[in-house]
């Protein structure tokens, strides 16, 4: 995997523990993090988690036709916590690859933050920081719950989660300050980070004002990302207008259906609660479909513009990239499919989440490639 050397005029970019550096890394991280994250929990916790929450209503109709209250209240205390056990590890999961995206945007945006470097730097650290605690806060809200909390309704966990949330509000909104800054012409007397760009297959050079043609990569990624978004808009506007409505009228009708057997027909009150797994099921691969194949299209654009930060061979480049594209298609189609054609389908679309985390590592890879090299060439200058 050989590469050229990184040219000398391209140093002053993406210099050591700057802010765009930190944003740079962290948000890829923060992204691979939050999806390898959904695999283990696609794997090992969701079709689990499903069928303890059916065997719970399962046994609070029974309760219910045995006129047993107390039974009712333990099986929908479960289905609580199974509810509650499931939401918080979905929660993790999209806040740990959200907070990535919010990332890679601010590292676009930090030469347009008229603050300092020092500033935008710990502003850095702070995002990347309040990042991290969020989804992790989350995760043991499951878990904690209310233990040593000195408030009747919000546990420790939850404090956590929500002073993460509150730091990263915080930053945004410095961030967004220094923008205005920016606009109304009011820059501190600090250097701004040059654009840096690949100037030839694998070789970071300073991009100025004649840029060349964008790379082969980053007009993949754009046009790619932009054809999965509005793939995932057209797809969310037929499931709108098809599904929807029809969905929530077949669900009153389950649960009403439901409530009847356990009185009436206590031997119909399995099939009605199988009927209403289906629907939950249908409803949440329809959703994720819609959800995850926008969000992939969002991670291939943001990643189109950060594409001159890694330095590998072009044919490597290239592979991170059609990899990365394939599994954004590869992982909504099947989960989409997974209802039609069984657990084969879904892991198909754990194949697909894992070739997305593969090319975020390669890539994020090249990118400590190209820092380090960064880092090296001005070390060596005298």
């Amino acid at each position: 995997m050989a590469t050229k050397a990184v040219s000398s005029p391209m140093i002053a970019g993406f210099p050591a523990m700057s802010a765009q550096r930190l944003l740079v890394f962290g948000g890829v991280a923060l992204i691979a993090g939050g999806m390898i994250f959904g695999e283990i929990f696609a794997v090992f916790v969701l079709h689990q988690n499903g069928g303890k929450t059916g065997e719970a209503l399962l046994a609070a109709t029974k309760a219910v036709t045995a006129q047993n209250p107390e039974a009712v209240k333990q099986a929908f205390v479960s289905i609580g916590g199974l509810l509650e056990d499931r939401g918080t590890k979905v929660d993790t999961h999209v806040h740990m690859t959200d907070a990535g995206y919010l990332a890679l945007l601010l590292a676009l945006v930090q030469s347009s933050v008229a603050l300092s470097a020092p500033r935008k730097r710990f502003l850095a650290k702070l995002f990347l920081l309040g990042g991290t605690l969020l989804p992790i806060g989350i995760f043991l809200i499951h878990y904690v719950g209310l233990a040593y909390s000195p408030f009747p309704v919000i546990g420790w966990a939850s404090i956590l989660a929500d002073s993460a949330g509150a730091l990263l509000i915080v930053v945004l909104t410095a961030e967004v300050w220094g923008l205005w800054r920016h606009f109304r012409g009011q820059p501190e007397a600090v250097a701004s980070m040059s654009h840096v760009g690949t100037a030839a297959a694998g070789c970071p050079a300073e991009r100025s004002s004649a840029d060349p043609a964008p790379t082969w990569e980053e007009r993949a990624l754009l046009g790619g990302g932009t054809v999965l978004v509005l793939l995932g808009f057209l797809y969310g506007a037929w499931y709108a207008g098809k599904n929807l409505y029809e969905q929530e009228a077949r669900e009153r009708n389950i649960l009403s259906f439901m409530l009847d057997a356990a009185v009436k027909t206590p031997d119909l009150s399995g099939q009605f609660v199988n009927s209403y797994g289906m629907l939950a099921a249908e409803r949440a691969v329809q959703i994720a479909a819609h959800s995850h194949i926008i969000e992939f299209g969002l991670l291939a654009m943001l990643l189109s513009f950060v594409q001159r930060y890694v330095f590998l061979n072009a044919v490597w480049k290239r592979r991170w990239v059609v990899l990365l594209l394939l599994g954004s298609l590869i992982l909504p189609v099947f989960v989409w499919l997974e209802l039609k054609v069984g657990l084969v389908a879904g892991g198909i679309a754990d194949v697909g989440g894992l070739l997305v985390v593969i090319a975020l590592i390669g890539m994020l890879a090249g990118m400590l490639r190209y820092s380090g090299s960064v880092d090296a060439l001005r070390g060596a200058q005298p």
